[in-house]
């Protein structure tokens, strides 16, 4: 396993809210999980794929009991299931009342230590090895910056997402696009990268990643107000339709942050211990003070194209998690999906691979590029990649992430992403840094282009020169569609 911080930084550790699965079934079912998540993403869903995680998911969060996760439960010792935005019912498990991803994080990180693999951590894998039509390993620097080949019969990419593309983010520093950045180096189909994630509720702070305020609060009663102190907005909406909700408020007002209002929440600190302790941190007591929020970038929805057991378009290649697009969050994925993707996909991965599957199968969002999907793939052009000369990578990274902000986040026009395209045009040296810089322009142009082609507002992706869905745009974008 090679990962190129420690093993405990991935961006699992700063998951908050919960893993959403239905683990009661007084009330709910698993069909009501599919639909919430099909409405969600706003028909750019595979069912098949949902239908996977909804069914799948109960038992891998069993598992990860069995493994030693620690979820929080009531008096009598049942689990504890909140309500987050987009779900119909009470169904998202959580450890520490916002902790959930560490406490996950926690249990796996010990089971791998626990057997014989080997961890190589501080190395940056940079680019696959690619022979004869087959993923042989990747190219990956060892912590002094010395290139390997590290080579491999079957090669899973768990490399996250790009949140480090924009200037406000949740995302810790490793999420720079690098999995998708290689896929798209290599000609692999990645799809759906337009739609960008951006969580409503992080908290206005110049801590960086930004601490998030959970969905849960929200949940449990917080008000989302304005600078005059209105509610405007359904706080258990869609993220996005939260989000966008908070920008136009923003750009109407005039501000830069708006405010949560989480004082008639009782008994905070034992409900959400972890987010209590970072509020004092800063010098803000959530039973008194509103909290000052804005939308930061949290999750890229798309990714490099697999089928439903993480084949991507190659074989030998894998992929998983927030790297992948095997179709289960369409436009915009539901809150708590996340954690879920991971646990119920990466280990379809392992019993594909141990069963001796070779190459990707018509399933999933991989239906787009071998027939039989619903949803059309359309073809979108990848701008070629920045060139790569000595630079300072601090500085670029900077200027990359503010015309990223400007002009791709939360509200968008061909005008700014125009603009936005042209301010690419980068250079950096050859060091750790400098490869995630190449990697987050690369993905950077990937979105851009795919933003300019989906000439409406679905989901994630807001176009203010074209606000409403088109029915006609029903389709899946994709770059390196054969």
């Amino acid at each position: 396993m090679l990962t190129k911080a420690e093993l405990h930084q991935s961006a699992t550790r700063w998951a908050q809210g919960g893993i959403a699965a239905v683990l009661s079934t007084d009330d709910d079912s698993t069909d009501l999980h599919l639909a919430d998540t099909l409405a969600a993403g706003v028909g750019l869903c595979d069912v098949d794929a949902v239908r996977v995680l909804v069914d799948e998911g109960p038992a891998r969060v069993h598992e990860l009991i069995a493994m030693g996760a620690v979820f929080d439960t009531d008096p009598e010792g049942h689990l504890q299931l909140a309500r987050e935005g987009g779900h119909s019912m009470p169904r998202v498990v959580h450890a520490g009342g916002a902790a959930t991803g560490a406490e996950i994080e926690r249990a796996l990180v010990e089971a791998v230590r626990a057997t014989a693999a080997v961890v190589l951590e501080n190395w940056f894998a940079v680019d696959l090895l690619v022979e004869g039509g087959r993923c042989r390993g990747v190219v990956a620097l060892d912590p002094t910056g010395v290139a390997h080949e590290v080579r491999a019969t079957h090669t899973l990419l768990a490399t996250g997402g790009a949140g480090q593309l924009y200037a406000i983010t949740t995302n810790p520093a490793q999420a720079t696009g690098d999995g998708i950045a290689m896929a798209l180096r290599a000609g692999l189909p990645v799809a759906d990268v337009e739609f960008m994630q951006f969580h409503p509720t992080a908290l206005h702070h110049p801590a960086m990643p930004r601490p998030l305020l959970s969905e849960a609060l929200r949940g449990h009663g917080a008000v989302v107000r304005d600078r005059h102190g209105d509610r405007f907005v359904d706080e258990l909406l869609p993220r996005d339709q939260v989000s966008r909700a908070m920008t136009t408020r923003m750009l109407d007002q005039g501000v830069d942050h708006l405010w949560l209002d989480a004082t008639g929440l009782d008994h905070f600190g034992d409900r959400f211990p972890t987010i209590a302790a970072a509020l004092r941190e800063v010098g803000l007591d959530p039973a008194s003070d509103w909290l000052p929020i804005a939308p930061a970038a949290h999750y890229l929805s798309g990714g490099v194209v697999t089928d439903l057991d993480g084949a991507s378009g190659m074989p030998g290649l894998w992929a998983c998690g927030e790297v992948a697009c095997n179709g289960v969050h369409g436009a915009n994925r539901l809150a708590s999906n996340s954690l879920l993707d991971g646990m119920v996909f990466a280990p379809r991965v392992v019993d594909a691979i141990v069963a001796g599957h070779e190459g990707p199968r018509a399933t999933g969002a991989m239906r787009v590029v071998l027939g039989g999907a619903d949803i059309a793939g359309v073809a979108v052009s990848t701008p070629p990649p920045p060139a790569v000369e000595v630079g300072p990578a601090d500085k670029l990274r900077a200027e990359l992430q503010q015309v990223m902000t400007r002009g791709a986040g939360v509200v968008r026009t061909e005008a700014t992403l125009a603009e936005s395209l042209d301010g690419l045009a980068i250079s950096a040296d050859r060091s750790a840094d400098g490869a995630e810089l190449v990697n987050l322009a690369t993905v950077a142009g990937a979105l851009i282009t795919s933003a300019q082609a989906r000439v409406e507002s679905r989901g994630n992706h807001w176009r203010a020169d074209h606000p409403e869905v088109d029915p006609g745009l029903r389709v899946r974008l994709v770059h390196n569609l054969p």
